[in-house]
């Protein structure tokens, strides 16, 4: 199994106690998650985007 940062693995987890509670939606749709590899898949999206910097924060020099 691949191994992720300390905060990926946080936003896995999340996502997992969110699924297993129902809170956890899917995109646009609002439909609620029920696999656990879809959880995990949100989980590693979302930290995906805390970690990368975003396109709009490139100064130009």
């Amino acid at each position: 199994m691949t191994k992720y940062t300390d905060k990926s693995a946080e936003k896995v987890e999340e996502a997992l106690h969110k699924m297993h509670e129902g809170k956890l939606k899917i995109g646009k749709s609002k439909k609620i998650v029920k696999s656990p590899k879809q959880a995990i898949a949100i989980g590693i999206s979302q930290a995906d985007k805390l970690t990368k910097p975003s396109k709009n924060s490139k100064t130009k020099s």
